[in-house]
C-alpha cells in the first residue's frame, strides 16, 4: 500500500454503517473534504463481505465512487476467516466479487482487502489463508510476518480503552512490536476528553489509527467525537513512540 504523505497517520475508518441516504456518509465526506492532506483508509463492508451477487445493491454502488472520487481515500473490502476456519473457497470468491466490481460499474472498486479475524498465531494449516493486504487479529502477531503472509499492514490493536491501558497488553505490544508504517491501531470507549490525546499517541505507534469515544455501535455510526479524532489525526506527526 503506496504511503502518499511520507509518514504521516492515516485515519482509518471501519465503515460498517449501511449507506441508506446519501447523507449517511455525510460526516466522513466532510471530514475528508476538510483535510485533503491528510489520508483515510475505508474499510467498506456491505454484509461481512461483497454483499449481494454481483453487485452490493443500489446505495453502495452509488456511495463507493463517491468516496473513490477522493484523492486522499483508500478504499479497501471486508472479508472475514473466522481464525482460518472458513473455507477457504468461500474467501477467494468473495475476493473475486470485489474485484469483479469494477467490470460492472466505473468508480465502484477496493483498493485492497481488509482480512478480519486472523490468526495471531502461525501454521502451516492457516499460511494459504495469510497472502492477504491488510490483516486483522486484533492483536500483534507473534513472530516474523513473512511467516504470516508478509501483509502490507496489520491490526495489532483492536481494543477498548481500559483494556489497552492494561499492564498485560502493553507487554504484548512491546514484545511483539511492528514497525509503526504497517501497525493499525483502532481504540472505542476513549473517555470523553481524551479522544484528542490518545489520538496522537497512537499516531505515535502506528501509522494507521481509529479512535472514538463510542462503546457501542462504534463501526456503524461517526459519533460526538469524530471531528476531534480527525482533527488530531490531520495535525500528527511522524514521530515514533520509542
Amino acid at each position: 500500500m503506496t504511503d502518499k504523505n511520507n509518514g504521516k497517520a492515516w485515519v482509518v475508518m471501519p465503515l460498517y454503517y449501511y449507506p441508506l441516504t446519501e447523507k449517511t456518509w455525510k460526516p466522513l465526506h466532510d471530514a475528508i473534504s476538510a483535510h485533503p492532506d491528510t489520508n483515510f483508509l475505508v474499510v467498506v463492508n456491505p454484509r461481512s463481505g461483497p454483499g449481494d451477487y454481483p453487485l452490493p445493491g443500489q446505495d453502495y454502488v452509488r456511495e463507493i465512487p463517491r468516496l473513490n472520487a477522493f484523492s486522499n481515500v483508500c478504499t479497501v473490502g471486508y472479508v472475514k476467516i473466522d481464525y482460518c476456519r472458513r473455507p477457504i473457497a468461500e474467501t477467494f470468491a468473495e475476493i473475486r466479487q470485489y474485484a469483479n466490481w469494477a467490470t460492472h460499474h466505473s468508480g465502484l472498486y477496493v483498493e485492497g482487502i481488509y482480512v478480519d479475524e486472523t490468526p495471531n498465531h502461525v501454521s502451516a494449516e492457516r499460511s494459504v489463508y495469510l497472502d492477504a493486504v491488510v490483516h486483522n487479529p486484533g492483536t500483534p502477531p507473534e513472530g516474523d510476518l513473512t511467516a504470516f503472509g508478509n501483509p502490507d499492514l496489520v491490526c495489532i490493536c483492536e481494543e477498548p480503552y481500559h483494556k489497552l491501558r492494561s499492564e498485560n497488553l502493553q507487554k504484548r505490544l512491546e514484545d511483539f512490536r511492528i514497525d509503526r508504517s504497517r501497525s493499525i491501531y483502532q481504540i472505542s470507549g476513549v473517555p470523553a476528553g481524551e479522544v484528542q490525546d490518545v489520538a496522537q499517541e497512537m499516531c505515535r505507534r502506528g501509522q494507521y489509527v481509529f479512535v472514538t469515544d463510542l462503546v457501542d455501535d462504534f463501526y456503524e455510526s461517526f459519533g460526538p467525537s469524530w471531528n476531534e479524532f480527525v482533527g488530531a489525526v490531520n495535525r500528527s506527526r511522524c514521530v515514533e513512540v520509542k
